[in-house]
This record gives structure tokens, sequence and C-alpha cells, in this order.
């Protein structure tokens, strides 16, 4: 394993004995040498002092001189009878031949004497040296020493230094100390040089954070991040670099073990003891160690460093608040929860980025190769372990070190095996944050490692509700305690080691016994169950979507806990096996895209627990299965395997009210959804969309817990009147619906504690489009007035209809994708309730190419509130999609979105530390994941909405020329109401 070493600067270091030697006449021991020794020892600073270092017996001369040598910092105090003394002399002139010996430094300081006096040798210093050459007349090699006396004293009062006579003795021993500490601070630890990559940008963040050129306040800032991220790692290299800088100092370590081992006193106890430097500070209970630290610490300048604290009641015990320590103090606060740290009240959070791909390379040469770069012949293996890494710093360190030295086929198998067994080094520390959590945020976070990395966060969020788990807590909780992300397009990340964790942890202690597991994600895995046909009494979700080789999935008979089944995008999926239909825990079915499914069995329909169902997609179900008569199926392709999956109970129903039409078989084919809609209780959100359906039946009404309905890309022309006796419908996609040409003028009823949308896009043949206008405004008006009565005020609606151009009520209009935020209006005003915003776009017909090149979860349009001084800045996708060959006619649509205050507070700015009175420089920002020639974003608005504004909702036109005159601060849109 060849390779060049690194090269590095070289840093001249050695092993002092101690810190500092200082040479001085008896004429100050009791007064100023004194004073300095004692603060040298309060800043924890190793001094040599010759009454009481040198060891009886032992020769004087011989021992000071090697004091001298063995002291980085080299002090001389130059009083009135220093020349007087020829011991002082001697230790002078030793001092002196230091002075170009690199890593020594030194400092004089004149005592009741003069710079110039001790540099030019008048006054008591001309007389000490008159007195000294005659004595030593006749002894030529003493008078050479004189000579040389002479020039140390010339040299030293050369330098920089103190001037204390007829000075504060304090003040200047306290600027003596700041610039010994300031020598004595490492420019870079030994103990971590080999592992700081990539820290320099971190720190000069932090510092700014810290605003350490000030000192007119306290400031704390939190560090947070994921483990093994080198929160540490970063808050110990910024400690050493400006803990000099403070008149005490003090890094408490790990502070949940001391925590839990010595309850708060501990820690207590170890801050006052480095702050004050005392080997044992003298506290016995809490009260007395609150308020030692109350008054010794409120006039000093002082740096405290926590680091990894993990519960909020170890910062609330340790009573150490900001306004007990002296102005221009700084607290810096190291966990993985950032919940704790804007709980104690930070006054920012630094949030520790993975590593580079540069600097994740560079620490991985150094720990696996000892070298600048990759070894020849392992290039390709390297790369495959820093994917594996992904940037975080503990694995690199981890993984580097356990193959330096070890052959190419070494390293090749042990990559096959991290992929089963991952380290364990690394996986321990991944998991004190898992086992910190409450039972349902453990599930949650196993449902995402499993499941929902990558995934929309609205569409996670719905499923995680439906288990019953409340997610908008939950996910925020995985968020803050850094286990997950949320980026800014509104998807949840996770780090690939977390997800390995969670699956590791589903595997748990029978990892080649995927029948044991709850939780089932990768066809192979299900392979082995089907042919095993074990029993999969703990298995809860099963996730196989887009597994493109899925012909048929096992017997699940064995698994009556299954609540989840996703099998998105399985095109090759022609039946879905008759037990699925005995699953009685069953909350989710996802067979969206099984492009060639054909039939499903009908006792599904009458599961009780079905919340969630998506047959989007599915045309050749809804031709074959759901015919009109039975004996249709004996001429299908798929001919008796068809028939034997049509029971007669679905013969019985055929004729029952509810029929969707297939376009394929006109009248003649009607097709059946469910055999019976009063056994589906519980079905929360129904999508059917691209089914080439050309009738939604009225009985769809009996559906009456159905909150969310997506019948888009289908070729009905009108809508049933019974949508609006859906009384908990709140959301209704009609995307692409290119035949429909009537709306009704009730579109959804209108209900509180909610949220909602409703969503006509890209249907080109509507014959009245301001009629559409006024019905999908009024109902959005409607619902705002409805929820604005509501005790909790935390909703959000948005809809999309055909329209060019942004109402004049929007008071604030930009052209192009954003438009700034100006928060005057809204601070101190206890009547604002939220937020209205619109933006106008427009898609283009696009190229099959581009679609081919793509993948099908872009967004066509998103919106959000993006702050250029934050990284979290948080978008809502909005649920319109774009397909090749959808886009025929070019029409302009309007996003109209009214955000309750709560809802904009704490979620889309919940970043930005003040909220609304810290708006500036926020942006509304319309986004799209396709390129400006697919979708152009024309222009967008705002306008703050008031209560008074609920109360003046009149019949005037929305788009009245009129509806520029209003009240220049409060006023909302009225629509005419033509119902």
């Amino acid at each position: 394993m060849d390779c060049t070493r690194i090269q590095t600067t070289p840093y001249h270091s050695k092993n002092w004995k101690y810190d500092v030697f200082v040479s001085f006449r008896g004429e100050t021991r009791n007064n100023f040498t004194d004073h300095l020794f004692d603060a040298l020892r309060r800043h924890g600073i190793l001094s040599f002092r010759d009454d009481t270092k040198l060891e009886k017996g032992g020769p004087i001369s011989a021992g000071l001189l090697q004091a001298i040598e063995e002291s980085q910092v080299l002090i001389v105090v130059f009083s009135m009878d220093y020349a007087s003394s020829t011991w002082c002399l001697q230790e002078l002139a030793q001092i002196a031949d230091c002075i170009q010996i690199p890593g020594h430094r030194v400092l004089p300081v004149f005592y009741n004497v003069s710079p110039s006096e001790v540099r030019k040798q008048s006054g008591n210093y001309e007389k000490a040296f008159m007195e000294h050459e005659e004595r030593f007349k006749d002894d030529a090699e003493m008078m050479e020493q004189v000579r040389r006396w002479r020039a140390a004293l010339t040299q030293v009062a050369n330098l920089s230094g103190w001037d204390v006579k007829d000075k504060s003795q304090s003040a200047e021993i306290e600027n003596i100390v700041k610039v010994v500490t300031s020598i004595l601070s490492p420019k870079q630890s030994s103990s971590l040089s080999n592992d700081i990559v990539g820290m320099h940008s971190p720190v000069q963040e932090l510092e700014k954070l810290l605003v350490l050129d000030s000192d007119d306040d306290v400031r704390v800032v939190g560090i947070c991040g994921m483990g093994g991220i080198g929160k540490s790692t970063l808050a110990t290299i910024l400690y050493e670099k400006i803990s000099h800088q403070y008149d005490a100092s003090c890094f408490v370590d790990d502070v949940s073990r001391i925590y839990e081992g010595y309850g708060p006193l501990g820690v207590q106890k170890q801050l006052l003891c480095q702050a004050f430097m005392e080997e044992n500070f003298p506290t016995c209970n809490l009260s007395l160690a609150n308020n030692l630290i109350q008054t010794r610490l409120r006039h000093r300048k002082v740096l405290i460093v926590l680091d990894n604290v993990d519960q909020g009641i170890q910062l609330e015990k340790l009573a150490i608040k900001p306004e007990w320590l002296g102005r221009g103090s700084r607290m810096i606060i190291v966990s993985r929860d950032e919940h704790i740290l804007r709980e104690y009240g930070v006054d920012d959070v630094y949030k520790v980025k993975l590593l580079n791909d540069e600097n994740a390379l560079q620490l991985f040469c150094r720990k696996a190769f000892k070298c600048n770069h990759v070894a020849k012949d392992y290039e390709n293996l390297t790369n495959s372990v820093l994917t594996y890494a992904n940037g975080l710093p503990l694995a690199i360190r981890v993984l580097g070190s356990f193959l330096f030295g070890r052959d190419v086929s070494e390293w090749s198998s042990a990559l096959v095996r991290l992929k089963e067994n991952p380290t364990k080094d690394i996986m321990d520390v991944l998991r004190i944050s898992f086992d910190g959590l409450e039972n349902m945020e453990k599930e949650i976070f196993l449902d995402i490692a499993c499941f929902f990395h990558n995934e929309f966060v609205g569409y996670v969020k719905d499923i995680l509700n439906i288990r019953g788990f409340y997610a908008d807590i939950g996910i925020r909780i995985l968020i803050d305690k850094s286990l997950i992300t949320c980026n800014h397009w509104g998807w949840i990340v996770m780090h690939d080691l977390l997800q390995e964790l969670g699956r590791s942890i589903v595997r748990g202690k029978s990892p080649k016994e995927p029948g044991k597991w709850s939780r089932l994600w990768d066809q192979k895995d299900l392979r082995y169950v089907q042919q095993e046909n074990k029993d999969l009494h703990n298995l809860t979700h099963m996730e196989l979507c887009h597994s493109k080789n899925l012909v048929k999935i096992p017997n699940l008979s064995q698994a009556p806990n299954l609540e989840h089944l996703d099998l998105e995008g399985c095109v090759k999926l022609v039946h879905l096996d008759a037990s699925t239909g005995s699953l009685e825990k069953l909350h989710f079915l996802n067979l969206k895209n099984c492009k060639s499914l054909v039939s499903i069995p009908n006792s599904i329909f009458g599961l009780n627990s079905l919340y969630d169902l998506n047959l989007s997609g599915c045309k050749r179900l809804f031709k074959y299965q759901l015919l009109e008569k039975s004996r249709q199926s004996e001429q299908l392709n798929a001919g008796q395997i068809v028939e034997r999956h049509m029971t007669s109970s679905i013969r019985k129903t055929l004729t029952r009210p509810l029929q969707f039409l297939s376009s394929r078989r006109c009248a003649n084919s009607v097709g059946l959804l469910v055999p019976s809609v009063s056994r589906f209780p519980a079905l929360v959100s129904l999508a059917i969309s691209f089914c080439n359906l050309i009738q939604i039946p009225d009985a769809i009404g009996l559906l009456r817990c159905l909150e969310d309905l997506n019948i888009g890309g289908n070729n009905f022309v009108t809508l049933p009147h019974c949508i609006k006796e859906l009384p908990k419908l709140t959301w209704l996609n009609l995307e692409h619906c290119k035949h429909l040409k009537w709306m009704p003028s009730t579109l959804l009823p209108i209900r509180g504690g909610s949220n909602g949308g409703i969503f006509v896009y890209n249907c080109p043949n509507l014959s009245d489009t301001e009629g559409c206008q006024v019905t999908v405004i009024s109902w959005m008006i409607k619902m705002i007035q409805v929820n604005m009565q509501c005790p909790l005020i935390k909703c959000k609606f948005e809809v999309v209809i055909p329209g060019n151009e942004i109402p004049r009520w929007f008071k604030k209009q930009n052209t192009g994708d954003s438009v700034i935020l100006d928060p005057y209006p809204i601070l101190d005003d206890n009547d604002w309730i939220g937020i209205a915003c619109c933006g106008t776009f427009v898609a283009h017909h696009a190229p099959t190419r581009l679609f081919e090149e793509t993948i099908e979860s872009q967004d066509l349009i998103s919106f959000g509130f993006r702050c250029t001084r934050s990284d979290g800045n948080i978008y809502s996708r909005v649920p319109i999609c774009l397909k090749k060959d959808l886009i025929t006619t070019e029409v302009d649509h309007m996003l109209l979105s009214f955000i309750s205050q709560e809802v904009f507070i704490n979620y889309y700015v919940s970043h930005i530390k003040e909220g609304a009175s810290d708006l500036h420089g926020v942006k509304l920002h319309i986004i799209s994941d396709y390129p400006e020639e697919v979708v152009e974003l024309k222009s967008c608005g705002y306008r703050w909405v008031f209560k008074e504004d609920l109360e003046q909702f009149n019949p005037t036109m929305m788009f009245s020329a009129n509806s520029s005159v209003q009240s220049p601060k409060h006023k909302f849109l009225a629509i005419q109401d033509q119902q």
C-alpha cells in the first residue's frame, strides 16, 4: 500500500514542565509578584517559583537553569534593586539566551523603574553595575559575565512589555495574564490534530454567532446535530482557541453522564472547580452551589461550554442563568436535541453539517492510508466506503482506522459485511438518540427508516396519522433530535447510517428470519417469507413499491397484524392475493400505478379498518374486474383467473348504485368499485385518478368519513351534486380532467377544525371559467371564516384555478417567483390572523424526452418562505402533477393559499429565532422541479390578513376595478356569491 506521506507545516512544540518562570528581586515578593503568581494560579497556569519548587539540598543554580529551559513563558520583573543581585542577573542572562529559541517567549515588566533606566543602565542600575565592576575587576571571567549581564538587560528591556509604575497593579496583572494565556493557548489540539478536517469554516461561523468582538452583553449559542457529526470536536477546537480571552473558563465534558452519576451538583462542582482552579470546590448542596455561581461569576467575563446535554431538566437544575454572568461572557451548549436549546433560550443555534466530499476524502485518507491521497488499487473501494459513511466524521474515522493496513481482499470482505452487520462502534453512538425517544417516536423513526426516507412530509404525516401516531409532533421531535431533516422541498431526509440503524433494530435478534420482523421493505425478504410460509404475526408494514419484477405477493393470512401495504409502481403485479381481504387491521393500501393489475379480492371492500385506498392509474382493474356482467370476464385475456376472483358476492352487487364507467367500454362497461359502500365506514382518503372513468356515481356520497378525494385525470363531464354531501370532505383534486365542462355552484361542504384544498388544473373544456373561480374561492373564504371561529386557529387552505393575473387586493406583488415580506404591518398587532398568498404560472407543452429523463415524483409547483439567513427553509408541495402528453392547451393558472398565524409561525418560519418579529429578508417563494422552459413562474403576491377582514367580507367581485380601493392596512378579498 504505497502512498506519499502527508506534508504538514512543522509546529515547534515541546513538553514544557512549567508554563511560566518569573525572575524577580525579593523586594517584590510580598506585593506585586505574589499577586501575579496568584492570578496565574487562578487561571490554571503552572508557574515556577524558586522558593517552593526547588528540591531541598539540590544544586540551586543548576535547578534554576533547568527550570528556565523547561518554562515556555519567561517573565522578568525589573525592580529598583534587581540589578544589585548577581543571582537575578544570572537568571536574566540565561533568559536572554532563550529569546532566539523557538517556543520560548520573554516578557519584561518594569516595576517602579523606567524601561529607559534598565535599557541604558542608568540610575540605580548604573550604581549596581559600578559595584559589580569594582567587585570583579581582578576576575577576567566574571568581568565577561558583567558585560553579558549588561547586554542581557539591554536586550530584554527592548522587548515589548509593561511599565506598571504609577498604574493599577491589579489591572496590569490582568493584562499580563491575558497575554500569557494567549501564548499558552494551543493553536491546534494535539489530541484532535489528525481529526481536524473541514473545521475552519464551522469555527468561523460559530465565532460570528458568538459575536466575540462585543463585551456589551452575554450570549448563549447552541451546537446541535446528529451523533458522530463532530459537535464536541467543534466545541473543543473553539474553546481552545478563545478561552484565553476570558477571566475564567470551563469545559464540562458529557453533562449527561455526570448528571446521571452525580446529579446536578456534580456538574456544578466541575464548573466551579475549573472556573476558579480549585481541585475540590467546597460545596455540598445545590443551594450553596447556585449561590456561588451567582455571586462569584456575576462580575467576571467567563466562557462556559456544556457538552452533551440530552435533557432540558439538566439545564434547569444546573441553574446557570446568563444574567448571573459578567458582561462579555459566552456560553456554548452542545446537544443532539435542538428543542432543548430553544427551550433554554439560546440566542442562536449552529447546526453542524456533514463533511463535503473533499473533506470526507481527506479525513479518510489520514485514517486509512496515513497519507494525503488514495493508495493505488483502492480507489473504487474508497468510494464505496465514503458512500456508506455519507459525510459522517465518526463513520469515516472508525472505518478508516479499521481498514488501515489491510489488503484489497480484506477491504472487499469488510464492505460486504458492513451491509449485513453495521459497525458496532458507529451504531452504538447513533443508537443513543433512538434510545432516548418515547415509544411512539421510536415507531415513527422505524417507519421512516424502513419506508419513508426521501418521501414528501405531507404524505408521510397522512400515513402516520392513520397509524395513530400524532405525526405533527412526532416528526418535529425527530427533527429536533437530529434524527431526520425536512429539506426545503418538503421531503423527509434521513442519513443512510440512521436508516441502517432503524432497519437493524427491526431485524433485531433474528436478522436471518424476516418472518419475525415487524416491517418488510425488500422484495428478496418477501420471497423468503413466501417460500417458507412463515408465521408473520410481528409484521405490521410491507413496503414493496416500484418492485418492477414483482408478479405476485404471498399469502398474507399469517400476517394478521399487517397495517400498511404499499405496492405502488409494481407494474407486473396482476392479482392481489385473496388473503389481503382478511387483514382486519389494514389501514393503508397503495396500488397506485399497478398498471397490470386486473383483480383484487372483494373482501377488501369490507375491511372496517381501511383508511387510505389508492387505486390511481389502475386502468386495467376498472376495465376487467369491475364489469357489469360476470360472464364478460370469460372474454378477458386473463380469462379464468379473473373469473375465480369474481365471487358470487360481487355478482350480486353489480347493479348497486356505486358504478364507475370506463371510457373504453362506454355505457355497456359498468365497473364497480365496492360491493357495498356502507361497508367502508372508516375510509378517509380515496384516490382513483387516471383510471379512464367517464362518470362518478352519486352513491359516492355514502362515504361519510371521506376527507380526501382524488379523481383527477379521468374523462367525466360533470361532477355529481352528492360530493357536497360528504360531511368531512375538504380536499378535492380535479387535475387533468380534460372533459370536465360543468361544476356545481356548491362544491364542498363547509366545516371547521380542518385544512383543505381544491385543485382545478388543466381542465381546458370548462364552459364557465369565471364561475369556477367564484365557486372555488367562495368555498375557500367560507372555510377561513368558519375556521377562524375555532378555539385552535391552526389551518391552511390552498386552491389552484385557471387565472392569469394576481388580484389587486394582494397589495404586495412582484413579477417572477418571489416577493419580499414586509413585517411592519403585523408587528405588535394582536388582530393579525394569517397571510394570504398568490402566484401565477403556466406549464408549456414539453418534449417526451424530458419525462423520460426525470422522475415521476417531481413537483410541478411548491411554495414556501425563504430566509437567506437560515438553511431550514420549508416549502409546501401543491398536489398537482405533470406527465408527458398531458399539456395540450397552455392555460395560465393561479395558486391561492391562506395560512393561519400559528401555522405560519410554528411551521413555515419556525427556524427563524424571533418568529414574526424577525421576518426581515424573508421572501414568499414559488418553485418548480421543472426547468423554466417547461413551467414558467410568472408572478406572486401576498397580503397580511387581520380579524376585521373577517367582518368586512362583502359581495364585491374579486376582480372588479374597485377591489384596489381598500383600507391601506386591513381588508380581505370578497367574492360575489352567485350560489
